[in-house]
């Protein structure tokens, strides 16, 4: 169930910051910008010809590997999630992050520099509500594949909990838990990626780590290193010594937390999650997540609230006296019974009705659709939605007695409930795109009983009449 709860934030200022891509080796510029109401995250390559956008949604997501990659129409975005999840941690909502490469800069491995940077530029708070999604019911996803798992259950904030286990001696077992999204910045921010050592190997000899040091990633050593494979770091990561560390970390960097990996994975599974394009309000359980099992439970919320959207009937006070009644209906429209399917119209602006009718036994398709078990046709809920949508593109001539509205085209028509008699239908008409030369191109529902029952996009015309 989606709410609107506080007000929506961006910040104050453009701020800057540069480095290296982790995996890309390349210089990087980027560059959080102010954003307007209902923007959420995006990025920009403002080295590429047209200077090109890429949403954060979870749709473009192409690739887990090493990092949550995006990518939209050829153009990409590499390791997305330690940008975003500190625009989640400081609640901010809108913001346009620049970058002149394809890979925002690593840092220190962590969203310490990027949170710095937020705080530094300071929030502006903007008019429109905050979108929220409230868990209603537990939603799981499970990758059967390595038992990674994450589930959302209800609650009164905005939850994570990690759980990891690598089976590895060096890491071990460890859990980390963020009570309260504003202690994303002390508790969280600063906890650095890692890898093991065989990961390590792998990447070097494919050339996949070319921006990488070990100031920006914690190295567990989890097998024997030999010297001939030892030197290969020190040439790698440019130093003339490297040693182990009696916690089995490679060199004399120091942990910020003993539970700094599993702090790490819960600050991907923020960005991640940040990729389904609306602040959660409920606990997220991630057992051994990883970006692959993060970015499909972000589809899988995403999904779900599209859905919910979707079939979410909209209220109407019946007893109310009507926008339009039968007789000013009569007036523009030039159908009559029995082949009048509306009864009042509700609203009306330039982009959108909202008609009803109420459906009795004694309406005379019923005599022959169906006598022992009488059901409204859909062609006819159909034509309902039309005439609903005639109303709109007459208004918009002085002389609506004078035109004659006639189907163009009909596309994506389901029918979703049976509509009986007793039934009180509503129906909701939007524009999908400007009325231009009487042509009229809209999404019309149908709602009875808190259910949507029928829905199409149509295309009419009006003409006058000869």
């Amino acid at each position: 169930m989606a709410v609107s709860n506080n007000k929506q934030r961006t910040i104050a200022k453009e701020v800057t910051l540069s480095g290296v891509g982790l995996h890309t080796g390349e210089n990087v510029t980027m560059k959080f910008v102010p954003a307007p109401e209902n923007h959420g995250y995006a990025f920009k390559r403002t080295d590429l010809e047209g200077e090109p956008i890429i949403e954060a949604d979870a749709t473009y997501v192409v690739n887990t590997q090493r990092g949550t990659n995006l990518e939209k129409r050829g153009v990409k975005i590499q390791t997305s999630e330690h940008v975003l999840a500190a625009l989640v941690g400081l609640e901010v909502d809108n913001v346009l992050i620049e970058l002149n490469a394809p890979e925002p800069p690593i840092m220190d491995g962590s969203s310490k520099f990027f949170v710095e940077a937020i705080e530094k530029a300071g929030y502006v708070e903007q008019e429109a509500d905050r979108e929220i999604y409230v868990v209603k019911e537990v939603i799981s996803y499970r990758d059967e594949e390595t038992g990674s798992e994450i589930t959302v259950i209800p609650s009164e904030e905005y939850q994570v909990t990690t759980m990891v286990d690598f089976g590895t001696k060096v890491l071990g077992t460890q859990n980390a838990t963020l009570e309260h999204l504003s202690d994303f910045k002390e508790q969280i921010s600063e906890a650095r990626t890692f890898s093991f050592l065989h990961e390590l190997e792998m990447l070097l000899e494919n050339g996949l780590i070319k921006g990488g040091d070990l100031n920006n990633a914690i190295v567990y050593v989890d097998k024997e290193i030999s010297d001939e494979t030892m030197k290969k770091l020190e040439t790698a990561f440019n130093k003339e010594k490297l040693s182990i560390k009696p916690n089995g970390i490679l060199d004399n960097l120091t942990l910020h937390h003993p539970n700094e990996a599993a702090r790490h994975k819960l600050l991907d599974v923020i960005g991640d999650l940040a990729l389904a394009g609306i602040r959660i309000k409920g606990k997220v359980i991630a057992n051994k997540p990883g970006h692959f099992v993060n970015t499909q439970f972000a589809k899988k919320i995403a999904k779900i609230i599209k859905l919910e959207k979707r079939n979410k009937v909209p209220q109407y006070d019946l007893t109310q006296p009507p926008l339009m009644d039968i007789h000013q209906i009569m007036d523009m429209l030039p159908h009559r019974p029995p082949f009048l399917l509306i009864d009042r119209i509700l609203e009306l602006s330039d982009t959108h009705v909202v008609g009803m009718k109420n459906v009795t036994m004694n309406e005379n398709f019923f005599v022959g659709h169906f006598p022992g078990a009488p059901v409204m046709p859909g062609v006819l809920q159909v034509e309902a939605m039309a005439q609903t949508g005639g109303i709109l593109v007459l208004s918009t001539v002085p002389d609506p007695e004078n035109y004659l509205t006639f189907f163009m085209k009909m596309d994506n028509v389901k029918f979703k409930q049976k509509v009986l008699p007793g039934d009180t239908l509503t129906f909701h008409c939007s524009l999908i795109t400007p009325i231009r030369r009487g042509i009229c191109h809209m999404q019309a529902y149908a709602y009875a009983n808190n259910k949507v029952v029928c829905e199409a996009e149509l295309m009419a015309q009006i003409a006058k009449k000869k």
